[in-house]
């Protein structure tokens, strides 16, 4: 009789968590064992959710793109897809030093796709709506390799634009420094279109479907889903549902060595495991502390933005505003310390009693790390200065949540898909059966890091199918 395979999952975030689930699902028990390790104390990574007094708040993620389908299809397959839900739709805002401006209609990402919203908008000025108009006249670009999404979007559309509008919505996604972040790891699509109509603007008109285009305010039905009862409901369902996977947290490894084709892991508290395929789903820093060679330098430079958030929670009589919506994102020219807020309790109307408002908002820039240092009270007081500089607030909060994440936020920065390919290329020869995956290589979303898994899951199938 054949020995049982043994795979091991190093990282119990959702990459982790998605990997052991679609493996379980796909592996027959009496022919594979399959052991996650966890080195802290719970499961999900970033994905934690505060549930008290009537309230739902997230510390991490909030919500995933309803199009980006392997999300809903995993709630579904937990049998959670009762929980969906949209969001509200509202006018979002961009905050200049001068208040709060719409969000054009018909901006996707920022990029104009309708004239008469943007140039009747009050983010840019004459000058700069002309710059934007350059796009019809300006030839495709000629770079055939990575560049800066700051340098793409300043070459097609201005500086104005770029600092008032993309800027603000795109950098906010990563965390990161736009002038820095890879235009080829994060938003491929925006070159692809470049290269295939010439003008970005007319590409992207052509490119969207007619009834996105048109601007219709009394839709109720967002594009990004979350779940009534908090996301961290996703995590606790697929840990209850790895019935046939050994999940160990507080299980950290400390050394890996191949030899004889197989791995062998040297654990935390004296324990070892031994493996025939190994999902490497952990941070680059992690991965980079388990690879002493000089192939893996790349993982020990990438960088990592440290962020906070802040979830202020009021009474609702408290907090008046002069403009409806669900949110703004800051332009970093503004002079605020927040990068944006989301008026929660309007966008997610679940997560709060009617008679209370939840502010959530974020904290952290691309090359400030001290925000995870800074004390609770410290936060609550930067956020509520610039909050009270943009609403009225009567008072202090009744009550809040910090949360902050070091390092959480890997930054995909210029070189980043082939400094990728180049460590996929050199662990497919040297440490067959090995596969790095999760938010540090190819995509930061809750569906990217379920796509990542079960990608994951076929690469160890094809090797132990050999």
């Amino acid at each position: 009789m054949e020995k049982k395979k043994k795979i091991v999952i190093l990282g119990g975030g959702l990459t982790g968590l998605s990997a052991a689930f679609y493996l379980q699902k796909q592996v027959n028990p009496d022919e594979a064992e399959i052991t996650l390790l966890e080195a802290s104390p719970r499961l999900g990574g970033k994905i934690q959710t505060v549930k008290r007094d009537g309230y739902t708040i997230e510390r991490g993620p909030d919500s995933f793109l309803e199009r980006k389908a392997s999300a809903p299809e995993l709630v579904r397959d937990l049998g959670l897809g009762d929980q969906l839900v949209n969001n509200a739709t509202g006018r979002s805002y961009v905050l200049l030093k001068d208040g709060l401006h719409p969000i054009p209609g018909g901006a996707v990402m920022g990029i104009p796709t309708q004239l008469k919203p943007f140039a009747a908008s009050g983010l840019f000025s004459l000058p700069g709506k002309i710059r934007a108009a350059g796009d019809f006249l300006l030839p495709k670009g000629e770079m055939t390799g990575d560049q800066s999404l700051g340098r793409f979007f300043r070459r097609r559309l201005g500086n104005e634009v770029v600092e008032n509008l993309i800027e603000p919505l795109l950098s906010g996604i990563y965390a990161g420094d736009i002038d820095q972040l890879s235009l080829m790891s994060t938003f491929p699509q925006f070159h692809k279109t470049e290269q295939e109509h010439r003008s970005l603007i007319l590409g992207m008109k052509k490119s969207m479907p007619a009834s996105s285009q048109k601007h219709d305010p009394s839709r109720k039905k967002g594009i990004f889903q979350t779940l009534t009862s908090g996301l961290e409901s996703l995590v606790d369902a697929l840990e209850k549902s790895l019935h046939s996977v050994d999940v160990r947290k507080n299980t950290k490894a400390l050394a890996l060595s191949h030899t004889n084709g197989r791995y062998h892991l040297q654990l935390s508290g004296g324990t070892a495991i031994e493996a025939d395929a190994v999902i490497m789903a952990v941070p680059h820093e992690t991965a980079a502390a388990l690879f002493q060679e000089n192939e893996f330098d790349y993982f020990r430079k990438m960088p990592s933005t440290s962020v906070a958030n802040v979830a202020l929670i009021f009474p609702k009589e408290n907090v008046k505003m002069s403009k409806e919506g669900t949110g703004f994102v800051i332009s970093r020219n503004a002079g605020y310390s927040i990068t944006a807020c989301t008026w929660t309790n309007k966008k997610w109307p679940h997560t709060a009693p009617e008679n209370k408002t939840i502010l959530r908002a974020y904290v952290g820039k691309a090359g400030d790390d001290t925000i995870p240092d800074r004390s609770d009270e410290e936060l609550v007081r930067i956020v509520m200065e610039d909050l009270k500089k943009t609403m009225d607030i009567t008072g202090m909060p009744e009550d809040y949540v910090v949360s902050r994440w070091k390092k959480a936020m890997p930054q995909y920065n210029v070189g980043h898909k082939e400094e990728i390919a180049k460590i996929y290329e050199y662990t497919s020869r040297t440490y067959p059966g090995l596969f790095l995956t999760g938010a540090s290589f190819e995509g930061v979303g809750l569906p990217d890091c379920i796509d990542q898994g079960k990608k994951a899951v076929a690469n160890v199938r094809g090797f132990l199918e050999k």
